[in-house]
């Protein structure tokens, strides 16, 4: 497989790597990204590789909960651009299907689509808002939450970020406060103990090719390498980072100031994992004018 311009320009992005390590490394990959960036971090050329997916798409994010506070929903609706996005017609849309989700309680897409909107269906209702709108609108995800003890904690950044938080605990300043950590942040799981065996594996094995050469003792190196996984660990867990509002301490220690935990949380962003489609307008006027 040939490396094409488009893969050099995402892996600059990812790693923040020059354009000829980029393409040196992607050659030496087989045009395999994933192993490009792994090959990087080890010899150490990638300034960062970053975990998000790439953000294209428009639209917004819903969150609803239910009257007694015991469930929570969120919704992705996406749109063409940013500004149907700011629609009202949008905007009413993107209620009726985070209600609609709420009361069916399902994570079915094609469920929702399924469900009443004044006699009609929700997926005839989208049709005639893309037929008004003149973009194509879709229910791209439901994500649906019961909270079997505590309460929910849940924040909208803009309309891009919804954070929905359940904490075991009565104290809803703090399950708001939470959420918005993780909006901002973004951790991808909660303690430690939550992250997968392979994923630590991998990131040892990436320390360990980083030190491998530098003639420092075994015992030396194997603590370099320990403390480097834990700050890594730290870094990828809500309860290591630092509790974006107050730095000097880690969220797991203002929640023990609490006598509080967090049960699960879920964070969704308009776009992510989505690869939008980048026009060049210059190209285009030019293909119309020999046209």
């Amino acid at each position: 497989m040939s490396v094409t311009a488009a893969m050099v320009k995402e892996l600059r992005q990812r790693t923040g790597a020059g354009m000829m390590e980029c393409k040196k490394a992607l050659v030496a990959a087989n045009a395999d990204i994933e192993i490009a960036i792994e090959e990087m971090r080890k010899s150490g050329a990638a300034k960062a590789a970053k975990k998000s997916g790439r953000i294209a798409a428009e639209g917004v994010v819903r969150i609803i909960t239910s009257d007694d506070g015991k469930k929570a929903t969120l919704v992705e609706v996406n749109s063409e651009t940013d500004f149907a996005a700011k629609d009202d017609g949008f905007l009413a849309f993107t209620d009726i299907v985070a209600a609609n989700a709420l009361a069916l309680g399902s994570e079915s897409v094609e469920d929702l689509m399924k469900s009443d909107v004044n006699g009609d269906s929700l997926e005839v209702t989208r049709t005639a808002l893309i037929a008004k709108i003149g973009e194509n609108i879709q229910v791209r995800r439901v994500s649906q939450f019961v909270a079997e003890e505590g309460v929910f904690g849940h924040y909208i950044h803009g309309v891009k970020i919804g954070v929905v938080v359940n904490v075991n605990t009565d104290n809803t300043d703090l399950a708001k406060d939470i959420a918005m950590h993780v909006a901002a942040v973004n951790p991808e799981f909660i303690s430690v103990d939550d992250v997968p065996a392979d994923v630590v594996a991998k990131e040892k094995e990436i320390l360990m090719a980083q030190v491998e050469d530098s003639g420092k003792p075994p015992e030396i190196v194997e603590k370099m390498i320990g403390g480097r996984l834990r700050k890594f660990l730290a870094g990828i867990t809500l309860y290591g980072q630092p509790f974006v509002k107050n730095p000097d301490m880690t969220v797991e220690k203002l929640l023990k100031s609490e006598s509080a935990k967090v049960l699960t949380f879920a964070r969704m962003e308009v776009g992510e994992g989505i690869e939008k489609k980048e026009d060049n307008f210059a190209e285009e006027v030019m293909a119309q004018a020999r046209g």
